[in-house]
């Protein structure tokens, strides 16, 4: 078994061209995800690599380095539309977690019960990608995540950071997880929402992210469009509104629980994110 550990990013990007093996930053899932599988031959640690520890903003949106962890999220000085992403934060896992877990391994290991990935839907996040061979590349999240643990990422590339553009002033997010217990625990469903209201207090901008209800977490772009115009207590969810779900049942919960669960969460969701 090899553990590469570059502190640059060309140098990663040339082992990788080689010799392609298992990335990691965190590590928090390498070895559950593999199950009876057996260990990868090679490792590529991206911890070291210059920049990938890094958050940073500009007038085009905001950038954070692949290695950046849940903690560091919390941690970070973020307007009110990250509320939703620093929440998600939080839940992930313990205290530990959070500390070496990163955002991007969280997107790589794409579980559809990934925490991080409805709030950073509601960013409209867009994963930066590079490789030796093909050099930087921004994929949308959406179209990042192709199924369960499945990614558009190719053998010789690796993800570098995840980038969020702009965002409209005065909007706010907000994040809601149900499990079987408040903490340390795989969500049953999950709802992310970012929400602008006009000074009527009526919904002037929505966008809307359901977790663990499909194989890749949804955007409901159909009721994004419905709630515009109204106050954030008269938001009410049909099931047409949940139509691009798919839940499964398993031992978390059965579909039909997981439908009527995450209804409420998204009337939540909305109400605390057009809060002011």
């Amino acid at each position: 078994m090899s553990y590469f550990a570059p502190d640059s990013l060309t140098d990663a990007l040339s082992h990788l061209a080689g010799e392609p093996g298992q990335i990691v930053a965190g590590g928090t899932d390498v070895y559950p995800a593999r199950g009876r599988r057996p260990a990868a031959e090679r490792y590529l640690d991206v911890t070291r690599i210059a920049g990938f520890t890094e958050v940073s903003h500009g007038p085009e949106g905001s950038r954070f380095g692949a290695a950046v962890t849940w903690s560091d999220i919390v941690r970070a000085d973020l307007p009110p539309v990250f509320d939703g992403l620093k929440a998600a934060a939080k839940e992930v896992g313990s205290i530990q977690i959070q500390n070496a877990g990163t955002l991007a391994g969280n997107i790589c290991n794409a579980s559809p019960a990934a925490d991080g990935v409805p709030a950073l839907m509601t960013l409209d996040a867009q994963v930066e990608i590079a490789s030796a061979a093909r050099g930087v590349r921004r994929v949308p999240l959406e179209a990042f995540l192709t199924g369960v643990r499945r990614t558009a990422l190719e053998a010789d590339e690796l993800v570098t950071a995840i980038w969020i553009p702009a965002q409209p002033d005065g909007m706010r997010g907000a994040f809601e997880k149900l499990g079987a217990r408040r903490y340390l625990v795989i969500s049953i469903c999950m709802t992310a929402a970012a929400v602008a209201v006009d000074a009527q207090g009526r919904i002037s901008d929505a966008r809307i992210a359901v977790g663990a209800c499909s194989a890749v977490a949804q955007r409901l772009r159909s009721l994004e469009q419905e709630v515009i115009g109204l106050s954030p207590d008269a938001v009410t969810v049909t099931e047409t509104h949940l139509a691009p779900l798919s839940p499964i049942d398993d031992v978390r919960g059965a579909a039909s629980y997981r439908l009527d669960a995450v209804g409420a969460q998204i009337v939540r969701a909305i109400r605390a994110a057009g809060t002011r």
